[in-house]
């Protein structure tokens, strides 16, 4: 199986499951005469050690209650046709690499139900651990949640009928350097009410974590949507890369073929426009053409000759792209990256899926909320809304693509364009070389008022992070965090 699938996998397991429970061998054999409560503990290493850990999935089925009703935090309602189909699919689709549960310490309580005195179920409540296993290498803690489910008694036996699954949470920063008082204290000090930090390791997601205030008095939920700026253009840059390794597109075709922006029809220099062109940002385009005197587009220098940040490049792309395609970037988007990278929570533009009561508000440097600016309609190089984790998806796949797209994946950081000592620019991220080992950092950052982001990542480590931060003075926070993590310490010192 590919990186992808294995982390898609990883990640889909530390939020999408009910309960867990020591992993340890577990036989039949009922013990006469123990409590209610030792009883239950059995049935419950029992059902998670052969249903999920082994995949005995006759005796899962025979074990869940045909009448199954799961409640998930994050993943809604499951009846026992999907809760089953799930578990073939993700839980039991590779043994080699796959989730495994157990529950923490002195975490399960015990509770009986009566009917007319007579013993007829049992509510188990506790709290359990998600790992993802790994052959040849030691499991890894991914994720914590709480538990309550309902036993009924079936005869001798017992069935599963109900579950509520809930207050999931990754897994705590593996750098205790990072602790998140301190954090909260940092994002308080500087008035930034909220910060997403995704930490990824080896390739694969290890950690996010929302810290702060969503308003005053609510705390950020995991799920908090954030503007990302200018992190929009690593999607579309993906997006373009995976058109052209399908085959679909070539870096150095003309866009004229698709696209030609009315400003620049009299221009010829039109002409030398090609992805490739775009990615590296040597368009020769003002970043905004409403930065021209006459807010109209034009050249500032041939096309190919120089480096020069353009978000008005992107939206040439995009454009360029919808024409070639007949599709909105939007769908382009789902089919070529969100969907394959397992994103359900990111969008272009104030969709109905933008649940403004999860958005973090951008803040000025007093710690003032900016009105909300609400955009309807796709821009390919601002304006994306995202949560920590579905970027965070995002970065995995992206370095999942050097065993994807090898080819496409060696351009994409290959030094494009010089920029200064050791730094370059690659197919839609800034590169910084000359780092301990002969490692590389590809990055990129979104800036808007009151919205500061940066992803990065080492194609040779696949270490990297996300962070998403909803204010002015995030430029302070950053200087404090930056050190603390794996990547930043040097990357700080060199910038």
């Amino acid at each position: 199986m590919t990186l992808l699938n294995t982390v898609s996998r990883h990640v889909f397991f530390a939020v999408v499951l009910l309960a867990t429970s020591p992993f340890v061998a577990a036989t039949d054999t009922r013990i006469q005469d123990m409590s209610l409560h030792d009883e239950l503990a059995q049935q419950d290493a029992l059902f998670f050690q052969r249903g999920f850990n082994e995949c005995d999935i006759a005796y899962l089925d025979a074990t869940v209650s045909p009448e199954l009703r799961f409640y998930h935090d994050k993943s809604g309602f499951q009846d026992k046709a999907l809760f089953m189909q799930n578990t073939q699919k993700y839980i039991c689709g590779d043994m080699a690499n796959k989730p495994i549960r157990k529950l923490a310490a002195d975490s399960l309580s015990t509770f009986p139900l009566h009917r007319d005195g007579i013993l007829y179920g049992a509510v188990q409540h506790g709290q359990h651990q998600f790992y993802f296993r790994e052959a040849g290498k030691p499991d890894q803690l991914t994720g914590t949640a709480r538990f309550t489910s309902v036993w009924l008694k079936a005869g001798d036996d017992w069935q599963l009928s109900d579950v509520l699954s809930y207050d999931h949470q990754p897994a705590e920063v593996v750098n205790s350097n990072i602790q998140a008082a301190a954090i909260i204290s940092l994002l308080q000090k500087n008035n930034v009410p909220a910060l997403g930090l995704g930490i990824i390791e080896h390739g694969k997601l290890v950690s996010t974590q929302v810290y702060g205030e969503l308003t005053p008095g609510t705390k950020a939920p995991q799920n908090t949507l954030f503007k990302v700026a200018s992190l929009t253009k690593p999607v579309v840059t993906m997006l373009t890369l995976r058109l052209v390794n399908a085959g679909k597109l070539q870096l150095d075709e003309p866009l004229a073929a698709y696209w030609v922006d009315p400003d620049l029809k009299t221009d010829p220099k039109h002409l030398l426009l090609t992805p490739r062109i775009v990615l590296t940002h040597q368009t020769g385009f003002a970043n905004w053409r409403y930065l021209e005197t006459d807010n109209r587009l034009r050249f500032q220098f041939k096309p190919g000759t120089q480096h020069q940040y353009s978000g008005e490049g992107f939206e040439y792309l995009r454009r360029a792209l919808e024409h070639k395609f007949g599709q909105s970037l939007e769908a382009l988007a789902q089919q070529y990256v969100f969907e394959p990278a397992g994103m359900t929570d990111t969008y272009f533009w104030w969709s109905q899926g933008v649940n403004e009561h999860r958005y973090a508000r951008n803040h000025d440097s007093n710690g003032k909320a900016f009105e909300t600016e609400r955009y309807y309609k796709a821009n390919a190089a601002a304006n994306l809304i995202s949560t920590v984790d579905d970027y965070s998806k995002f970065m995995v796949f992206v370095m999942a693509q050097q065993q994807a797209m090898p080819a496409v994946y060696q351009d994409m950081q290959a030094h494009h364009v010089g920029i200064g000592p050791q730094h370059y620019f690659g197919l839609g991220w800034e590169i910084f070389s000359g780092f301990p080992g002969e490692q590389s950092l590809l990055l990129h950052s979104g800036r808007d008022p009151g919205v500061s982001t940066l992803a990065v990542f080492s194609p040779q480590s696949q270490n990297g992070y996300v962070i998403f931060m909803n204010g002015d003075n995030a430029t302070a926070v950053l200087e404090q965090l930056l050190p603390q993590l794996y990547l930043g310490a040097e990357l700080w010192q060199r910038n």
